[in-house]
């Protein structure tokens, strides 16, 4: 396993500039990437380009941070480009809100940012998700197994996703971001 100690991890403030400024950088990043991963057929749902930014602006920088990149990027790219669309905003915020708030509860937790524990991260706010969808798709009138294959989706689709969001997480916080 690599060495994480060199990772600083921080918790911004409202009422720093700063937070805004990084929240900023993220959500264009989560807005550019899924129009990128839009180009190919089925891009979105197997990449899951929406919660890449989140995670990384969490983990490394708060909740704060976290949150905000998870607010405003389902909301700009549904707005602008209309992908997310407005009926799955509701389960994409949710994902993106406790993938924040899991992040940045592991990060303060254990200082560092290892595999084991970005894989943890990850799974569970996929996992969380999932259930929240689930209960969401219940209570729109459609069948159980409609609900469940909804809330799966991002299992059976979006592994490679969920994988690059594990490992490229990892670099990104670890090699990249070590300030």
């Amino acid at each position: 396993m690599l060495n994480t100690s060199s990772v600083k991890l921080y918790s911004l403030e409202y009422k720093e500039v700063r937070t805004y400024l990084i929240a900023l950088l993220f959500i264009v990043g989560n807005v550019l990437l899924p129009q990128l991963c839009h180009l190919v057929p089925g891009g979105g749902p197997r990449w899951l380009p929406i919660y890449f930014f989140t995670l990384i602006g969490a983990y490394k920088y708060g909740w704060r941070v976290g949150l905000l990149t998870a607010i405003a990027s389902p909301l700009a790219n549904s707005f602008l480009f209309g992908m997310p669309q407005a009926v799955m905003l509701p389960s994409i915020l949710l994902k993106s809100v406790v993938l924040s708030g899991i992040a940045a509860y592991a990060a303060r937790r254990f200082r560092s940012a290892s595999l084991v524990l970005l894989l943890g991260v990850v799974a569970g706010y996929q996992l969380i998700g999932a259930l929240g969808e689930f209960l969401m798709a219940l209570c729109s009138d459609i069948s159980i197994v409609s609900a469940l294959t909804m809330a799966v989706q991002d299992f059976r689709i979006g592994f490679p996703g969920i994988a690059v969001q594990v490992l490229v997480g990892y670099i990104v916080i670890n090699r990249i971001l070590r300030r």
